[in-house]
């Protein structure tokens, strides 16, 4: 679970939610969103696994969509400000995808039972949501396909299809939070380390022309 990981890491999952009320229903709901699907889970299902009365939930959300549409806020946030920091950074665009992808990774796996639900819950959203989150997944796109159009303008890619392989990235690197398990062969480190390998090769990376 996520909050295994968190905790070996030193971090309190979703501490960014107050008061502890708020962020101890909403750790539930990415549990249960996760476990049974957004549909299947009741409000008393929440309620019961924060250790709740379903009453109380509704002092803090006025909806099990709006638990939902926080959770994927804050975790589309999160994605975003992964590849953005990565897209900005130094080095070449090779390095750049390199840190991006080893990021977005490390990330879906290490936070698994989140991703999954701020990943395939989407179509759940209310319209109004599900606008806001499209317009961060539009947003992350943007950034690794920045890397790509600078790899290729630089000679470092052969890229002919620029959103085709963006989307390909961003698929391969969400698909890990589907799949992942802690008691798996590999950690989340050495995941991130495969598919950085992977995506460079799918990219053609090769050395920048000599000046």
């Amino acid at each position: 679970m996520d909050s295994a990981q968190d905790t070996a890491e030193g971090y309190r999952p979703w501490s960014e939610v107050t008061p502890e009320a708020a962020r101890r229903l909403l750790v539930a709901a990415v549990d249960a969103f996760a476990e049974r699907g957004y549909h299947a889970t009741t409000t008393r299902d929440i309620a019961g696994r924060a250790g709740m009365s379903p009453a109380a939930l509704y002092i803090h959300y006025k909806t099990k969509e709006e638990l939902l549409h926080r959770i994927s806020r804050i975790g589309h946030d999160k994605a975003l400000d992964i590849l953005t920091t990565a897209a900005d950074g130094p080095g070449c665009a090779a390095e750049r995808l390199d840190a991006a992808v080893r990021s977005f990774v490390r990330w879906h796996a290490a936070h698994h039972t989140t991703a999954r639900v701020v990943q395939y819950e989407l179509d759940a959203l209310a319209p109004e949501h599900r606008s806001e989150i499209v317009t961060l997944r539009r947003q992350s796109d943007a950034a690794v396909r920045r890397i790509l159009a600078d790899g290729v303008a630089a000679g470092e890619f052969d890229v002919p299809d620029l959103p085709g392989t963006t989307l390909a990235v961003l698929s391969l690197c969400i698909d890990v939070a589907r799949w992942f398990s802690v008691a798996g062969q590999r950690t989340p480190d050495e995941v991130g380390a495969l598919y950085a390998d992977l995506v460079l090769r799918m990219v053609g990376a090769r050395p920048r022309p000599q000046k």
